[in-house]
């Protein structure tokens, strides 16, 4: 590798990594406010956090790759032009041509890596996300239920459970009891053993045996009843509803190409587009990075910025409107890709040329 296309590949590789840590960290929070939501709603046991949390950034990198990708190369390619390196690299022949090699060996492993999990990682990812939470709605272990100890209902049901003992696989309980309270009555209940029961579609049950139901007001009143029974079913909150086999989401690229049906038509573009948008970022970035050395470097970024939620907002309501049949299906998303495309690449190409050729009637003149 010639030593000026090993200066460069190392400017624009830290830049662009240092861009990627930043987008990543920040991510993770709005991910992880994502993830501890659904467990507040029930929607998803509290066991499975860590595991949803690396999930969902699976699914979320084909839309942080491309901006990392992008600003990396604008804060790598901006300091050339800061420390007067660009015009010197100019001046011995470098150009636009010449600086695609050292940008491609940048550009070409994270296109690999954002195809990868458009096209088969995201995909893969909320299929067992969908089967990780099933499963885990089944065992009060996963729940968030620990023997030995007060815990809330699954879900925030609005209660407290304690559990004396329980299953390896957290489906059968001993020794339990239960308060809730609704309104101003509370409800006191005691069992002898336990189990997990399901009805309907997806509906849970904590069945409970042998044991006592005290009702009564919290505060003033004698309107109190004790029961004694030999099974009370207690109803727990939903969790997350199971989505159909056949959404096109969850398929894998291979099997959409085969459906007729507008959405998964809506997704194979959807999987396409983002390593196609985040080459024309790519390519846009050099262009806007040109700089002189006093100038103002961050209204670049904020220019490539806006750049990038058009595209990407664009991408996202062109996927609604395939699904919802407002677009012709051969259409798909290539009226935005392939223009931003040719924009991008006509940037790159022209890039520097108009300037030196002022310069040179500028010379011509005087």
């Amino acid at each position: 590798m010639p030593k000026l296309d090993s200066y460069l590949f190392r400017e624009f590789a830290q830049a662009t990594f240092a861009a990627l840590v930043v987008l990543m960290m920040v991510s993770l929070g709005g991910i992880f406010a994502d993830v501890l939501g659904d467990i507040a709603r029930g929607r998803v046991p509290a066991g499975l956090m860590l595991a949803q949390l690396g999930l969902q950034i699976l699914n979320y990198l084909p839309l942080i790759l491309p901006l990392a990708l992008m600003i990396g190369l604008l804060l790598g390619v901006g300091r050339l032009y800061r420390d007067s390196e660009m015009p010197v690299l100019t001046s011995i022949g470098v150009g636009p041509v010449r600086l695609l090699r050292p940008v491609l060996m940048v550009v070409v492993p994270f296109l690999v890596a954002i195809g990868a999990c458009s096209l088969w990682l995201g995909p893969w990812a909320q299929r067992y996300s969908e089967k990780m939470i099933q499963e885990g709605n089944r065992s009060l272990l996963v729940a968030g239920l620990e023997p030995g100890r007060f815990t809330e209902l699954p879900g925030g049901g609005g209660g407290v459970v304690y559990v004396g003992s329980m299953s390896n696989d957290g489906t059968r309980l001993s020794r339990v009891f239960v308060y809730r309270q609704q309104d101003d009555r509370l409800d006191v209940t005691t069992a002898k053993t336990g189990a997990m029961t399901f009805e309907g579609d997806g509906e849970r049950f904590l069945r409970l045996d042998e044991g006592f139901r005290v009702e009564g007001p919290m505060n003033d009143g004698r309107d109190f009843r004790l029961m004694r029974y030999a099974s009370n079913d207690l109803r727990l909150p939903e969790g997350e509803r199971k989505r159909r086999e056949n959404d096109p989401e969850m398929l894998p690229t291979t099997e959409l190409f085969g459906d007729a049906r507008p959405e998964a038509n809506a997704q194979i573009h959807a999987r396409i587009a983002p390593p196609l948008l985040a080459l024309a970022f790519a390519l846009l970035a050099v262009p806007l990075a040109r700089s002189s050395p006093r100038q103002a470097r961050y209204g670049r970024i904020l220019f490539g910025f806006l750049a990038y939620l058009v595209g990407m907002n664009l991408m996202l309501l062109g996927t609604d409107w395939l699904g919802d049949d407002k677009l012709p299906g051969w259409m798909g998303l290539w009226w935005l890709v392939l223009p931003l495309l040719a924009v991008s690449s006509w940037m790159y190409l022209r890039d520097g040329r108009v300037r030196a050729g002022r310069i040179a009637r500028a010379g011509a003149t005087a």
